[in-house]
């Protein structure tokens, strides 16, 4: 019991800047109250004494302001940050490294007893504040949820889900837009990380103007390959010295665009 205790203070020491001491998160930290309490009561709804289970998980959340379901299985090293709010269901399940903040919650769309109805958390996931997350599927280990963002589909392994409703974004597309981002001088989500109009609008650019560019790289690429053919001695001039054989982008031009 208590290694487990001293495993959750350190993770809470670990993620949170704010964290001074281990006396301070032991007495101040709500989200690790409620945990401790869970285990309790969680323990009561195992064993059959499911009144007393819900009625710990009562004085939780009256004490804390986190509602967790005594059925629910909740892994080590988890941080609920803040935690005013949080709710969550009966048959969720939260792996080991998850960070949940402030109004998530974890609920079901079934009405139906017995079903898996609420979702699973797989390992170091982190859900922003507020977001909701709905319905009996799983959400990848690594994976983002994002503030505020409505899930109601499983998302893979890694990959971010923002908006309302959420959005998937692959890790990979994520890497590929601020390679292409910092090649313009500025990072997209650097912005904004909210799922805003400009955000989008400026995502949409960037994508745009990375194939635009690539493609126009290859044609002169082309170009060049043939004029330099034998049979092509007439035109061997063809290609304007100032040809884009390469990538370039100028950070200038996107500025003017978004009114910088």
């Amino acid at each position: 019991m208590f290694s487990r205790l001293r495993s959750d203070i350190q993770c809470i020491l670990e993620r949170d800047p704010a964290a001074r001491t281990r006396w301070e998160v032991l007495t101040c930290y709500p989200g690790l109250h409620a945990l401790v309490l869970h285990r309790r009561a969680h323990w009561c709804w195992t064993h059959g004494f499911k009144w007393l289970g819900r009625f710990i998980s009562h004085l939780a959340r009256w004490f804390t302001g986190i509602e967790i379901h005594p059925g629910a299985q909740i892994a080590g090293c988890v941080f609920i940050d803040h935690g005013m709010g949080v709710v969550i269901g009966e048959t969720a399940e939260i792996g080991s490294g998850c960070t949940i903040y402030h109004g998530v919650t974890l609920g079901g769309t079934s009405l139906y007893k017995g079903a898996k109805r609420h979702p699973t958390l797989g390992k170091n996931v982190v859900v922003g504040a507020g977001a909701q997350v709905l319905g009996g599927f799983t959400v990848g280990d690594g994976a983002r949820i994002g503030s505020n963002a409505v899930v109601v589909k499983p998302v893979p392994d890694g990959a971010t889900a923002v908006g309302n409703p959420a959005r998937i974004i692959q890790a990979g597309a994520d890497v590929k837009r601020e390679e292409a981002a910092s090649q313009m001088g500025f990072s997209a989500y650097g912005v904004t990380q909210s799922d805003d109009p400009l955000s989008q609008a400026l995502r949409g650019l960037i994508d745009n103007a990375s194939g635009q560019e690539y493609q126009i790289s290859l044609l002169w690429q082309a170009i060049e390959k043939l004029s330099n053919l034998p049979a092509a001695e007439p035109h061997r001039n063809c290609v304007p010295k100032d040809a884009a054989l390469e990538e370039n982008f100028e950070a200038d031009k996107l500025n003017q665009l978004i009114g910088k």
